[in-house]
């Protein structure tokens, strides 16, 4: 996970804990004074339940993680889980901090199997710890409040199967039908890529085909075989449009790029291009080699490598 990611997950975590310690502190601290009630536990946690914002259960446990009270939900009392040992569930492996409340990492639920988190606070009676009190909250009930998540534009690289990398030099580049007649098939991209709205294509190269995406309509991809990309009559399929203002690729920069592709497709017998895409929005260009290497990195940085940094 790189750290944009990591400093928005922190942002949303953090708002969450602001909304949910302090009702939890004041239920922690009504629990002390009837610790070992199971009656009791019932009816405070109850009473107080709807006060915890996004919370779908709450509960009490021992100091080994034996829950001594049932479940609190919007449905009402769970009886089944009391008695229920909790000691191997994720949040009980992470250490509560001293000062009382923790809200755990996400993990995979047990019962519904989807993504949850729990936020612990330590019961206590005056300096003596008796246990704690859990609430379980399920992702899809709280709310976003980051902004989209943007992917970074610095460039990344990921590898791939090391079975692959292996037995690299023991391959040999075989000619696709796509490689037979390269140069054309780029060129009917460029014009999709440059006039005809498609702002996204996944070239594979090896198996003569391409992915894209349209402006017209987004949320569904079209494939292109080796006929397709031979025949510039596929354009007619694709109508006229003029090239986004909000791309971040400039027009004329396409085809330097695709220019690119097909000479790593061909430079070398051994490490070549075997599938790279192209997404005109975000401005990025990703490369898998035949070495299962997969780059990602803006057009510029792509633009300012030639094929000697790549072999």
């Amino acid at each position: 996970m790189n750290d944009s990611w990591k400093k928005d997950i922190y942002l949303q975590r953090e708002a969450l804990a602001q909304q949910v310690h302090a009702p939890l502190a004041q239920l922690a601290a009504q629990c002390a004074a009837d610790w070992g009630d199971r009656a009791q536990f019932n009816a405070i946690l109850a009473a107080g339940f709807a006060d915890i914002p996004y919370c779908s259960s709450v509960y009490c446990m021992t100091t080994d993680a034996i829950q001594i009270s049932d479940s609190v939900g919007e449905a009402g009392l769970a009886l089944e889980h009391f008695g229920r040992d909790r000691s191997q569930r994720p949040y009980m492996k992470e250490a509560v901090p001293a000062w009382g409340f923790l809200l755990s990492d996400a993990y995979i639920g047990l019962l519904g199997h989807r993504p949850s988190l729990t936020a612990l606070h330590i019961v206590r009676s005056d300096t003596t710890v008796l246990g704690f009190l859990g609430a379980d909250f399920d992702l899809r009930d709280l709310p976003v409040t980051a902004e989209l998540y943007e992917e970074p534009g610095y460039w990344r690289q990921v590898k791939g199967d090391p079975a692959i990398r292996g037995k690299l030099f023991e391959q040999c580049r075989a000619e696709s039908l796509l490689d037979r007649n390269l140069a054309q098939g780029l060129s009917i991209l460029e014009e999709l890529l440059t006039e005809r709205g498609v702002f996204q294509c996944q070239i594979h190269f090896s198996s003569s085909q391409a992915t894209i995406w349209t402006v017209d309509d987004p949320f569904r991809y079209r494939i292109l075989d080796h006929e397709a990309l031979s025949d510039p009559d596929i354009c007619l399929l694709y109508p006229l449009r003029d090239y986004p203002s909000e791309a971040m690729i400039p027009q004329h920069n396409l085809e330097k790029i695709l220019d690119t592709l097909q000479a790593l497709r061909l430079a070398d017998p051994t490490i070549y291009l075997r599938t790279a895409s192209i997404n005109t929005f975000n401005g990025m260009i990703s490369l898998t080699f035949s070495c299962d290497g997969s780059h990602y990195m803006s057009y510029v940085e792509f633009l300012l490598k030639d094929t000697s940094f790549w072999f």
